[in-house]
């Protein structure tokens, strides 16, 4: 009996009062705020999980990278999908190999063969130095990827619905003036319906102010990883293939 009374009082004097009072100008805007908090809410999920997925395979492919020769996962031509650092050392190990020159890996020596015998010189670690900083640069984009829809949705949601309630406002001092009458039931349901407008939009804002603030200290604290993981295997790789001076 009390659950149905809960549904009884927000069907007559919640929620759905306020939404049959709104006028036209105000359900376009509740419209619209519904669109950008769905927006918001499937930019979260897909960032939450690509996140999720960055920093379990990178986990994978760090264990594998340091059980052996930094080497062996680009020969044994081993993927983890979705971890920025993969895309870094992939980068690198195929500028390393194309600034080498080396014969065709068909009917030539296997890749590991290559890899075991390869000296560069200082220009072509410079150039692997490029490869890395601009997959570096393209990582971070896609990390940050979608990160301005929560943004704009943090910071929009409320001034829009802020709209939504003045114009609402607005027509129900119109209609009391037609009227020449005022009153408590007369204003009430023209405010009541402009008022939900603030409320929706902050629900849609406040949800994506902090899933924005969580995913960028996160995307913070993955970029960083990643660059020092950058100036590692760019440590690495002078070490095992730069052709000593003369």
């Amino acid at each position: 009996m009390e659950s149905l009374d809960l549904v009884n009082y927000f069907a007559a004097g919640g929620l759905v009062y306020a939404f049959d009072k709104a006028t036209v100008a105000s359900k376009l805007i509740l419209f619209l705020l519904l669109l950008a908090s769905s927006l918001s809410w499937t930019v979260i999920f897909l960032k939450f999980g690509q996140l999720r997925c960055a920093r379990r395979q990178t986990q994978r492919f760090l264990e594998r990278l340091r059980a052996g020769s930094w080497d062996q996962p680009y020969v044994n031509r081993e993927r983890f999908p979705g971890s920025p650092e993969y895309a870094v050392y992939a980068a690198a190990f195929r500028e390393l190999l194309h600034q080498a020159h080396p014969p065709s890996l068909l009917g030539g020596p296997s890749l590991e063969k290559l890899l075991a015998d390869l000296l560069v010189k200082p220009p072509a670690i410079k150039a692997v130095q490029g490869a890395i900083e601009r997959e570096l640069g393209t990582q971070g984009l896609f990390l940050e990827e979608q990160m301005v829809l929560l943004a704009t949705a943090a910071s929009g949601a409320p001034f829009l619905g802020l709209l939504g309630t003045v114009w609402g406002v607005m027509d129900a001092f119109s209609d009391i003036a037609i009227v020449g009458k005022a009153s408590l039931a007369t204003m009430a349901p023209g405010v009541s319906g402009s008022l939900i407008c603030t409320v929706t939009g902050l629900l849609v804002a406040i949800p994506a102010l902090f899933a924005y603030n969580f995913l960028v200290a996160t995307i913070r604290s993955h970029t960083i990883r990643m660059e020092n993981f950058a100036a590692e295997l760019q440590s690495e790789l002078e070490r095992s293939f730069l052709e000593a001076g003369p």
